[in-house]
Order: C-alpha cells, then sequence, then structure tokens
C-alpha cells in the first residue's frame, strides 16, 4: 500500500516534464544517489561502487549506480522511458480576449484525445526564467488550484454527431471575465495613487525590449499569480514555459480500489517503475558489491512528438553517458585479474573498442505503457493477445519492428521475472491486428542508435492519451519488482543467453 500511495504523490506532483525530473531527482537523493553535471569532468569523481544522477534542460534524467567489481567494457544495465504526457502548451503570447471573456492561447502537444480536455478544471504548471542577483536561473511553478476551462458548447445550440471541434478556435480556455480583470485593476490603481505615472515608465521599459513585455503577451492576473507562487516579483520573471494540467488528483478507484484513474499514466508509470526499481535495486548495503555492471535509467523528455531534440531519446544523451562511462581511466575499476571474461584488466589496443564492447553485452528495456483490452471495444484487440490490467507486465511484440522484442529478450525477462523478490512476476504479451495502425516509443530509435538488444515492455492501462487514464494497481508493484530483479541479475544472466 505504501508503494501505491507513493506513485499517486508521483502522479500529482509532477504535472510537467520538469516537475517529472524534480519528483524523481528527490526520490535519488533520498536514496543518496549523488548529482554530476554533464559539463565537468567525471574521471576524478566516480568511483566503483558509486550512485549518480544527471539531467538535461531540467526534463530528461539518467542516474546509475556502479557496481564495485565493474569496469570500462562490462555490461550495463538500461532501462528508459519518457517523462512528457500530451497537453496542452502555453503559446509564447497567450494573451487573448473574447465576448468579454479572457482566453489563453495553447498549443496541442503530442496526440491527445483533445475532446477529453473539455469541461475540466484546468490549472498551469511548468517553469519559469528569473533575473536574480546570481544571474538568470529556473524555478518551478505549479499552481495547485482549478484556473481555466474549456467549455463546452450546450447541446441545445449544435447537435452534431460525433463531436466535432477546431483545435485552434475552439480548444481555448477561458480564464476569467474583462470586466472582473477591469474591475481589479481599477481598485489597484486608485489604491495605489500612482495609475498615470507609472505608464510612461513602462512603455519606456516596453520601447526598449526586444520582445514586448511580459504582461503584454500574457494577461496581467496570471503573469502575477505565477510570481506569487515563485515568490518573486512579476519583473523578476523573464519568460514563463508552462502547460495546462487537470488538477483533480489521482485516486485509487475501483470496488476494492484495485483501479488508479490518474492523468499521465503514459508514462509517469513507467517512469515511476523504473526509478524504484533501480533504487530498492542498491537499497541494500552490499547490493553493489560483486556486481559487474551499472544499473542505469534514462527518461526522457519529447516521446510524445516523436524524440528528435536535445533532450530526447533520439539525441545524443544516453550514448554520450554511456561513452563516458567507457572511457572513464581503466585504474580507477582496477580488479584483481581471474578467469571471467568481465575481470581482465584491458590493453592498451583494447581501451579504443571499450564503449563498443559494453554495448554488445548491455541490454535495454524500453518502458512505456501498455494497452489494456478494452470491454467496450473488445473487437479492436487481436485475438490471443489481451492484455489485462493488474495481470502483469505487458511485453510488446511487433513484426514490422515497432516494438524492439526478440525471442532472446523474451527469454531473458521470464528468467528475471521468475527471479524477483518475493515471488514470480506474471507476464503477458500483446501483438496489435494487422488490420490496425501500431503504435512505438523509444525502443526502436535507443536500439538502431547503440546497437545493445532492447526490449519493449509497459504496464496495462486503459483511455490513453485522455486527460484522465486507467492503469491497474497491482501492476505498479509487479513492475517495479520486474526491474529491480532486471538490476539484481542482468550481470549473471547476459552470459547465459548469447545470440551474436
Amino acid at each position: 500500500m505504501a508503494k501505491i500511495q507513493d506513485f499517486l504523490s508521483f502522479l500529482d506532483s509532477s504535472p510537467s516534464p520538469y516537475h517529472t525530473v524534480q519528483s524523481v531527482k528527490q526520490r535519488l537523493e533520498k536514496a543518496e544517489f549523488t548529482p554530476i553535471k554533464e559539463r565537468d569532468s567525471w574521471s576524478s569523481t566516480l568511483e566503483p561502487g558509486g550512485k549518480y544522477y544527471l539531467t538535461r534542460n531540467g526534463s530528461s534524467i539518467v542516474a546509475f549506480a556502479i557496481g564495485k567489481k565493474w569496469r570500462p567494457g562490462n555490461p550495463i544495465s538500461m532501462i528508459g522511458a519518457h517523462t512528457d504526457s500530451p497537453c496542452l502548451r502555453i503559446k509564447p503570447i497567450s494573451k487573448k480576449q473574447t465576448d468579454g471573456f479572457l482566453q489563453v492561447g495553447a498549443e496541442t502537444y503530442g496526440g491527445g484525445l483533445w475532446h477529453t480536455w473539455f469541461d475540466r478544471d484546468l490549472s498551469l504548471a511548468g517553469r519559469v526564467m528569473l533575473k536574480t542577483e546570481r544571474g538568470i536561473e529556473q524555478k518551478l511553478v505549479m499552481v495547485d488550484r482549478p484556473l481555466l476551462r474549456i467549455p463546452s458548447l450546450a447541446v441545445h445550440l449544435d447537435r452534431q454527431t460525433p463531436f466535432e471541434f477546431n483545435k485552434e478556435t475552439q480548444l481555448l480556455p477561458i480564464a476569467g471575465l474583462v470586466a472582473d480583470e477591469l474591475d481589479n485593476l481599477d481598485q489597484s490603481n486608485v489604491a495605489e495613487g500612482n495609475k498615470n505615472s507609472k505608464e510612461p515608465d513602462a512603455k519606456t521599459e516596453s520601447d526598449k525590449a526586444p520582445l514586448k513585455a511580459l504582461t503584454e503577451r500574457h494577461h496581467a492576473p496570471i503573469v502575477e499569480l505565477i510570481a506569487e507562487e515563485v515568490k518573486e516579483e512579476p519583473s523578476a520573471i523573464l519568460d514563463i514555459d508552462c502547460v495546462l494540467y487537470d488538477s483533480q488528483k489521482a485516486v485509487l478507484g475501483g470496488l476494492r480500489e484495485e483501479l488508479v484513474f490518474s492523468a499521465r499514466l503514459d508514462n509517469l508509470g513507467m517512469s515511476f517503475c523504473s526509478t524504484l526499481g533501480l533504487i530498492d535495486s542498491v537499497s541494500a548495503p552490499e547490493a553493489l558489491e560483486n556486481d559487474r555492471t551499472i544499473r542505469l535509467i534514462a527518461l526522457f523528455d519529447h516521446e510524445e512528438v516523436g524524440s528528435e531534440s536535445a533532450q530526447g531519446a533520439e539525441s545524443n544523451l544516453l550514448p554520450a553517458v554511456l561513452r563516458r562511462l567507457s572511457t572513464l581511466p581503466p585504474s580507477n575499476f582496477a580488479i584483481p585479474k581471474s578467469d571471467d571474461t568481465y575481470e581482465k584488466v584491458p590493453t592498451s589496443e583494447d581501451v579504443a573498442t571499450l564503449y563498443e564492447q559494453s554495448l554488445a553485452k548491455s541490454f535495454l528495456i524500453s518502458a512505456d505503457m501498455a494497452h489494456s483490452v478494452h470491454p467496450n471495444y473488445a473487437g479492436k484487440y487481436e485475438t490471443d493477445h489481451r492484455p489485462h490490467m493488474n495481470k502483469g507486465t505487458v511485453i510488446k511484440v511487433n513484426a514490422n519492428q515497432r516494438y524492439m522484442t526478440n525471442s532472446p529478450g523474451i527469454v531473458l525477462l521470464q528468467e528475471l521475472a521468475q527471479k524477483a523478490r518475493s515471488g514470480s512476476v506474471p507476464l503477458q504479451l500483446f501483438v496489435v491486428r494487422n488490420d490496425s495502425m501500431c503504435g512505438s516509443t523509444i525502443g526502436p530509435m535507443l536500439a538502431s542508435s547503440l546497437g545493445s538488444r532492447t526490449l519493449d515492455l509497459g504496464n496495462a492501462q486503459l483511455s490513453m492519451h485522455s486527460i484522465r487514464e486507467t492503469g491497474g494497481a497491482a501492476d505498479v508493484d509487479y513492475s517495479v519488482r520486474l526491474f529491480e530483479s532486471f538490476f539484481d541479475h542482468y550481470g549473471t544472466i547476459e552470459k547465459q543467453i548469447l545470440v551474436d
């Protein structure tokens, strides 16, 4: 029960990729992971038995634990997931006003089920760029109350079936009434007694700026509210990078609280499980004592829009980290010689290929949520591949390589599932119908760039990409234990399932 409550807390505290990374960092730091930076040298910092994490753009994070018997060229057990979900992002110029309503311009991000965003209590979260005494800094903001709503049109005024709308003109949230803003502005000016004296200065500053002032691009009350949330003056805010999110909290549902009702299960579910799987695998003091591998998770931004960004899965983030780990000075990881392949100290001729050697021995689990069978649309699923919630992690298979799973990977995962602590973890298989389109995720792009063995999996859920999704509560524990077993046993099993 503690694990599922922690998951609900994780969901509620992660309305944007920036907050997701912050939530992951908090759990890693509690487990004594040390922050490092890409811009620094790691040669004198990383050591056997160490636990570390780094971030990029504040929206992607990589964390790893180094086995005490690891050396460059050894295997790395990896789990990849993503921090983003379909949402509405506030436009750079969001200030809109129509028929007495204050509205906020928002851009669709990813392939959301946008009709589900109507008539929801929305709020905003993200980051702001601030000018401080130390320079320009980023600060996270999360307004924890309903602010906006996208109202649907009454059925009496439009009886079209199916429900259709224009995403540019009819997916606009309302933030309030113009009259109320004007009344509030007048009262503020009268109270301060400086309405006329401040206007010329504001215009002068605005004229000097390359862009319009922030309060000209966004409604002033929104800027003021954000400033209040981050405890800064509005004038200190240089830019805002925010998304809209459903303010309703994540909850347990179902007759026996066997379900999770929440936003962003895709893919906070796998981000959470991979993080806890890593943390749990190194919780014992002796966990890394005889480990010849590195245990690593990589949580990327921008999967929902193709991953082609500086912090997406198709960037150099993971390859750069792996290369730097593989080129650390071998002397830092010197261990006694033996007949074990992984314990031999590399010669000068081997050093140049340590990165490639490591990739060939490594394995990546691409963890992204999967589709549960839908009781109202059972015909949409392949007859013999209908995953259910709370019946175990789903292995995704696709002959056209939309998923990277193959036979050796399935055998490996079964071995790991059987070795999980507190009992074997159930697994399921998923294949789409031949007359249906197949989705994809970060697995194929990482497999093709790294050349490492890869398998795609995820927990089953309903309503993927809706503003409110449904998952299985028991599946959280299943995946955490499966990932923990992966990190615990991969170094041993890897040598037993060798397919070159």
